[in-house]
Order: structure tokens, then sequence, then C-alpha cells
């Protein structure tokens, strides 16, 4: 006979939902997916020549500092100098303890420098110990904090901080009075703070000594480095894509991992084994003819992530349209048949794509400020159930959010923390043809602006040659003969000249020349105008 826990434990098991990680492993390129029940809930692509900055510690060099930012600019040894606040100079116990002796306008984050106060501290030239917190995105260097932090697989290391803490995602209220106990009486210094990870719930207590041991290696490297390394240079280095998701991925509810490269199914093994010699159980070398991502069905699900529309399971989609400033994204009904009454639809829909919002945020690594245009409801009661679902589903986010309650226009405004490109900017690159636009101006455009040119040169024609030659794009020209031709026969007419029209497939479909035929010089060119 089972005892009752025992039943209740085999009816969760058989309950809870089947994830998995896959881990492909390319000369060029590592990508890692996590699946819930098969379907895409995770996705990070890592190409082997770019240097990934995040989590990484520098020593660096202070090269300015603008007071009217309350910021400064170092050098950390890359292209661009690295960013930083002035109140994430201090390390969080130095400000703590400014404000602990009485002085409350030192509070971290609110504390105002007064103009050269910083510079005492901290004069052009200075050395000073950083990690970067958000990678170089667009034009803009790399975001850094002296507020230092190393994650392991079930403790986050704080140098300098002496704070001892566990996660708030851990509420069961015995676990948090077991771990506080090993906390207690791990062997670590006074002057390094430790944090719980949500990873170590239920972790026993020689798990915890042997991550905290590992990190303190980290820690005696990244100490001798600071007094005898020069400036500008790196400390402590995040590891690769595959090692960083089995940190923190990694927890009791994952129920497979598959690596498709051999040499990292060793590596991902090893490293397990240092924490728990069971886990590494769960992980298994794919061996299949087919490639990994194409067993497991995952290829046509990246495939949403790169899409500008996405289709919802009831027929609506979504459009997301992803600017520097922000991410607009707008929800449609298209397809969708509708239920009992139109608030009803409506609200089927909106929940729907909350729960696929939050998701394709975390697919597609987006950060900012988001605005989501859900459908307009009446109800106020139907908004907050579809702001409700939103911000339940960012639960599963690791990424921290902020949302705000639908206002009057029917527009949902939140914030994503940004760590890095999204997805979308690591993988693409501006087209060349269209500058990022999207579009291009169409046959009847090109038409009347090269009407309007033409007319000018001819015009200007003081000599009264008036043979131009005119050279478009080919698209540009089928329009001129099949819809155009009178007009041109007219301005031929007009001016007493004669227009030749020449097609080149290599011009671009918004560039035209005109050329005067007699002088052989340039009359116009767009693509010098463009320049």
């Amino acid at each position: 006979m089972l005892s009752i826990n025992a039943i209740k434990e085999k009816l969760m098991i058989r309950s809870r939902k089947k994830k998995e990680i896959l881990i492909n492993i390319e000369p060029l390129e590592t990508r890692v997916v996590v699946l819930d029940e098969g379907r895409l809930d995770n996705f990070h692509i890592e190409r082997a020549e770019e240097n990934r900055l995040v989590g990484s510690i520098f020593k660096g060099k202070i090269q300015n500092l603008e007071d009217g930012l309350q910021a400064a600019f170092v050098d950390i040894g890359m292209q661009k100098n690295a960013f930083i606040h002035y109140w994430d100079m201090i390390p969080e116990d130095a400000a703590r303890l400014e404000e602990q002796e009485g002085n409350r306008n030192s509070a971290r984050r609110r504390r105002k420098f007064s103009p050269g106060e910083m510079s005492k501290k901290f004069p052009i030239g200075s050395e000073i110990v950083v990690q970067v917190t958000k990678d170089a995105i667009g034009t803009k260097g790399p975001r850094v904090t002296a507020n230092l932090s190393v994650p392991g697989r079930y403790l986050v290391m704080m140098p300098g901080t002496g704070l001892k803490g566990i996660s708030k995602k851990i509420g069961d209220a015995k676990e948090r009075v077991r771990l506080k106990k090993i906390l207690a009486r791990l062997p670590i210094p006074e002057t390094i703070g430790i944090i719980v990870r949500t990873a170590g719930s239920g972790t026993r207590k020689t798990s915890f000594v042997r991550d905290a041991r590992t990190l303190i290696e980290i820690w005696k490297e990244i100490d001798s480095g600071m007094r005898e390394k020069p400036a500008p240079c790196v400390l402590y280095q995040e590891p690769n894509l595959a090692e960083r998701v089995v940190r923190d991925y990694l927890t009791e509810d994952i129920d497979r991992v598959f690596v498709d490269d051999r040499d990292a199914y060793e590596m991902i093994r090893k490293m397990i084994a240092k924490y728990s010699r069971r886990s590494r159980n769960w992980v298994q070398l794919y061996g299949g003819e087919e490639p990994m991502f194409d067993y497991f069905d995952v290829e046509k699900q990246i495939e949403s992530v790169f899409r500008r529309k996405v289709w919802l399971k009831s027929g609506a989609y979504l459009i997301f349209d992803e600017t520097e400033a922000l991410v607009a994204v707008d929800v449609n009904t298209g397809r969708h048949k509708g239920g009992r009454s139109a608030e009803e639809s409506i609200l089927s829909v909106n929940t729907e794509a909350a729960d696929e919002v939050a998701r394709q945020l975390r697919l597609r690594n987006v950060g900012g400020l988001v605005v989501i245009d859900f459908i307009d409801m009446k109800s106020k009661r139907d908004q907050n159930v579809v702001y409700k679902t939103l911000k339940d589903a960012l639960r599963e986010d690791r990424a921290r959010t902020n949302v705000l309650p639908i206002s009057q226009l029917g527009l949902l405004e939140m914030t994503r923390q940004r760590f890095e490109e999204s997805v979308y900017t690591t993988t693409y690159v501006e087209c060349d043809y269209c500058a990022g636009r999207g579009r291009v101006k169409s046959a009847l455009t090109m038409s009347v602006a090269l009407q309007r040119r033409l007319s000018a040169a001819l015009r200007k024609d003081r000599k009264g040659t008036h043979s131009m030659k005119v050279t478009v794009n080919p698209a540009v020209l089928d329009r001129l003969r099949r819809e155009d031709e009178q007009m041109l026969i007219d301005m031929e007419k007009k001016f007493q000249g004669h227009l030749t029209f020449v097609s080149d497939p290599h011009l671009h479909m918004e560039a035209f020349t005109i050329t005067n035929e007699q002088t052989h010089q340039v009359v116009y060119s767009s693509i010098e105008s463009d320049k």
C-alpha cells in the first residue's frame, strides 16, 4: 500500500509539465532552447565571433566625469567607454554606511552629487573595478556598476557587501529557516555577501558548500587581478552560453538536457557532477541522423521569433514592430470566429494575446519600453483581467518587468529589463535596399518624382539642346511605358526636347539619373542627393 503522501507525489509528477533543454553546438553559433511540453519557452543564441560582456568584471580607468549627467565614462579596454552612474560607483555597503551615520541624502539612487564632489573621490585617470550590467547597444557603450556579483549554481556571491540573504522567490517559511541555518555555517569571509538562488530550494548543505568554495576561488582570482594587473583589463569573464544555461536553468523541474556535441556533453556532465552526481544523468548526448532541432520540431517554432506577424491558436494575430526607442505590439482579431458576444470575443483574444506577448518578449529578448495595443475593451473588469493575465505570464520571465494598467487610450505600457541586443537585432543587419524602413517607394511615387526633376532639368537647359537620357530601375521603366508614356510625350512637346530612357537592374528602386546627351554631364542624380 502506498502512503497518502506517496500517492500525492505521484500525482504531482504526472500533472507536472514536461520541460527539456536542447543545446545545439555549431562552429559559428550555439543555440539553446527550453521546451515546455514541446512548446518553445526560452530561446538563446550566441555567436563565436561576438564578445558578450554582461556579467564580466573589468579593472578600468576613469576617462571623464559628467556632473550634469551624474555619470562617468570608464575605459575598460573596449572600443566604446563604459557608462556608470555616480550612485553606482560607490558599492552598496559604503552608501548604506553613510546613510546609517546620519546623512540621509546619501541613500543609494537618491543622492545627487554636487559639482566637483565625485572628482575628489575618483579623479580622471584613477582606477575602478566594475561589472557590466548591460551590453553595448546601438551607439551606446556598455553600462557598468561597482556593485559586483558572481552567480554560482545555488548561490550568488557579492564581494564587498557582507550581506546574507535568500531569494524572495523561495516562499516556503520552513525552507527559508533551513536555508538561513545553512548560510550561517558556510565558510564565507565576512567581506563577501551571499544570496541563495531560487535553484537552492531543497538543495543539500554539501551542494552549497561546493558552490561556495568554487565562488571563493573565483573571487581569489579576481582579487589577485585587482592588485597585480594594469588597467584596463578583464578580471572575470562569464562562461559560454551552454555553461550559463546549465547554471541558470537546470532546476528540479527540468526532465532532460539534450546536447548534440560530445565535447560539450562531457563538459556539462562534469560541471553538473560538482553539485549533484545524480543530476548529471539528466544530460543525454543526441545522436540522431536528422538535426536535433528538426527532430524535436523546434526550427519551425524559432522562425516565429523573427516574424513580424505571430498567429494565435484562435485565429487572431500579433504584429511586432521593434524600433530603437520602443517595441510596439498590435493585437488583431484576424480569423477569430468569435464567442457568444462581441465583449466575450474581445476578452478571449486579448487574454490569449497577453500570454503570447509575455512569451514572445522572452523569446525575442526584447528590452526597454513596450507598448501593447489590445483590442478596445469597454469594461473596466475585462481590462483588469487582461492586465492580470499579462502580469501572471511575466512571472516566468527572468528579466525584471514593470507593467502599468491599460490607459484610457486602450494602450498598455510596460518596461522589460534590457541586458543586451534583442535576438532580432543580433541576427539581422539593416537592409541596404530599404535602409531599415521595411518599405521602398512605389513605381508611381518614383514616376512623379522623376517627372518633376525632368521638368526642372528641361527648363534649366539654356543651351536649348533639350536631349536627356534617363536611367531608372526596370520596375520604374515598366511603369513609365505602361501608364505614363503620354505624359512624357507631352513633356517633350512642351519643351521641344527629346527623352531617352534606359533601365539598369542594379539601380536602386528609388534611384535615377538624368544626363545631358550632348555634354554627357549628369544633370541630376538621386544617388548623390541622398548622400
